[in-house]
């Protein structure tokens, strides 16, 4: 029956938090004593684990030295708490590691091994893992106005690659790695930077930066144990200040501009030397082919001379009437005129017929007149158009024609 509960005994109205009140079983409303709970959890316990239950309400079994079955329960469902405990601390500790990943395990605080890819387990409340993925490559930019060592300030915009080389050192070594990179970095791009010139630095001499800075950098981080490797250094851009851009632009200009004139100068002379020095190549070889023509034909003619001295030591006067011959005929080749010898009266001059045809302007060159004795002739003759000449010429040719028909005498060519 409760202890509250209406029509029960007077002797069991009690506070269910205390023992017996002496002031008609009641006490006064407040909190429950410390000292008495603990005295019920410490009489519980000890009744599961099957110890006698004191107080002094209580009144034996008269079994005092044996276990009660309640006894023996309790001991069951106690090994049965154990075991279900143990499972779940058992299976609690199993942990997957993904392929990109690696585990760091620390026992009791300090660092115990690394853990690569799978399924692996640690004993919970004991060890405790970290995470870290290795693969993934990480970016950083920085942007800096930097002084070269000719005294002059350069902007750079410049992006570093990294991954995780060594999770422990990365995640035990330093309190904040990301942070220690970008310090390096700016430490190690000012180093470069002020070892180089500016020009250097704004033209070919970027791809080298990189690679310099990248190199530093990796040292640094190796000295600082972080646990990073940089994979690659890219300097994207170069430039002057803001401020000065304008001047570094034109300087810029001026450079390409007489950049692109020794290219035109260069392209110039290597079209003009080689053909200059084609020119004096074939001079040189027409002047060794005259010098070969020339030779030759002085050793021909030695060599004629030799042959026509010996016919002439055989025959003299034959030879000499050939030779004469032979000359006259190579002078008069190329005149147009024929000096006939008439016996018994003075010579005459004959021009031939086919030079008469082609025209009164071919006439008088025939006849040997130039252009200032033809105006004298005109001149004298009265004559004041070229069509008089002209008429006064035909005239004479046909003088010349009926004085070649009529004439029957012998006449003989002369030399």
């Amino acid at each position: 029956m409760a202890w509250n509960e209406p029509g029960g005994n007077k002797d069991d109205n009690r506070d269910p938090w205390g023992g017996d009140n002496k002031n008609g079983g009641r006490k006064e409303q407040g909190p429950p004593d410390l000292d008495e709970a603990l005295k019920k959890f410490n009489d519980r316990l000890g009744s599961i684990l099957g110890g006698k239950k004191g107080g002094s309400g209580g009144s034996g079994s008269g079994n005092d030295g044996g276990n009660s079955p309640s006894s023996a329960a309790s001991f069951g469902l106690l090994g049965i708490i154990l075991v279900v405990a143990a499972s779940v601390w058992a299976v609690s500790g199993f942990y997957r590691v993904d392929q990109s990943e690696r585990a760091v395990v620390l026992r009791f605080g300090e660092y115990y091994n690394t853990v690569g890819a799978g399924l692996n387990w640690n004993p919970t409340l004991i060890d405790a893992v970290q995470t870290v993925n290795v693969t993934k490559v990480r970016s950083l930019s920085r942007r800096a106005l930097m002084l070269t060592e000719d005294e002059n300030i350069v902007q750079v915009n410049l992006s570093v690659q990294y991954r995780v080389g060594s999770p422990k050192d990365f995640l035990l070594n330093v309190r904040n790695p990301e942070q220690s990179l970008e310090n390096a970095t700016d430490s190690a791009l000012r180093h470069e930077v002020g070892s180089s010139e500016m020009t250097d630095i704004l033209t070919e001499g970027r791809e080298a930066l990189g690679q310099r800075v990248r190199a530093r950098l990796q040292q640094y981080l190796d000295n600082y144990g972080v646990g990073l490797e940089i994979r690659s250094v890219n300097v994207e851009s170069t430039s002057a200040p803001d401020e000065v851009q304008a001047a570094f632009d034109d300087v810029i200009k001026a450079r390409e501009d007489e950049q692109r004139v020794k290219n035109q100068a260069e392209s110039y002379s290597n079209g003009v030397i080689p053909e200059a020095r084609g020119k004096a190549q074939r001079i040189i070889e027409e002047a060794n082919g005259y010098k070969q023509e020339i030779i030759a034909r002085a050793e021909g003619e030695a060599d004629r001379f030799t042959k026509l001295l010996t016919e002439y030591n055989k025959a003299p006067e034959v030879t000499r009437d050939r030779l004469y011959l032979q000359t006259m005929e190579q002078v008069m080749a190329n005149s147009s005129k024929v000096l006939v010898d008439v016996e018994g009266g003075n010579n005459m001059m004959y021009i031939p017929l086919d030079k008469m045809v082609g025209g009164g302007s071919n006439v008088n060159s025939s006849v040997g007149m130039s252009s200032t004795d033809q105006s004298r002739f005109s001149s004298s003759a009265g004559l004041s158009s070229d069509t008089e000449v002209d008429e006064l010429a035909d005239r004479v040719l046909q003088r010349l024609r009926e004085k070649s028909a009529n004439t029957t005498a012998p006449r003989r060519e002369g030399r």
